[in-house]
């Protein structure tokens, strides 16, 4: 175990560099902004934990070469994205057709929380640039001779989870807000405004190529 984990200098780098990238804003935080203030904190922390999962798997697929199939085949990377971002405004299209009394929050039972898991696994795992993100980032860590699937497949779990530390302090933000909101929630506006969220999160993921973002 003690030949995965690099030595500590270079671990501590690695730790300071995850959390400056963990703490910018990407695709998977607005998701889980977005999710928070229109559904409440509950949906928010659901969010966190789908993303994170999404996340991990991106991760794994990363150590075990996907990334690089991405890297070199402009059509694979093409459909996954635009896959994830087609899921983005499915996403937002059902939202503008919730009825209006539905748009108030809700009390929730453990199918609406699936879903939200679900949907914020899947908005995070159609995500091929995060894949292409590890790929790049993680081997300026990893000790040289050490089995560089594991050791990439640990790193890869440090960083979601510290990922996952930063996503949830972006939903109890958010969650702390969501309350003001209550009186546009009885708006029938309201719906549209995180319908367009929604759309132009996924118009956003298409516009922004190659680059990462969590």
């Amino acid at each position: 175990m003690d030949d995965l984990v690099p030595p500590w200098p270079l671990m501590s780098a690695f730790l300071l560099a995850s959390v400056l990238l963990a703490i910018t804003p990407g695709p998977g935080v607005f998701y889980i902004v977005t999710r928070t203030l229109a559904q409440g904190r509950r949906a928010g922390l659901s969010s966190v934990a789908g993303v994170a999962l999404g996340n991990l798997g991106n991760a794994i697929g990363a150590a075990i070469g996907l990334a690089a199939l991405f890297a070199i085949s402009s059509p694979a990377f093409t459909v996954v994205k635009y896959a994830g971002v087609a899921y983005l405004v499915y996403l937002g299209v059902r939202a503008s057709r919730i009825p209006a009394p539905e748009a108030r929050v809700l009390p929730f039972n453990a199918a609406s929380m699936r879903s939200i898991f679900c949907d914020g696994f899947v908005v995070a795992l159609l995500n091929p640039k995060t894949a292409i993100f590890f790929a790049a980032f993680l081997p300026q860590f990893m000790n040289p001779g050490t089995a560089s699937m594991l050791q990439s497949v640990l790193l890869g779990a440090v960083f979601v989870a510290i990922a996952a530390v930063t996503d949830t302090a972006y939903a109890l933000t958010a969650g702390a807000i969501a309350p003001g909101l209550t009186r546009l929630r009885g708006l029938r506006a309201f719906r549209y405004v995180t319908a367009s969220a929604f759309i132009g999160l996924g118009i956003f993921t298409a516009a922004i190529g190659s680059r990462s973002g969590k």
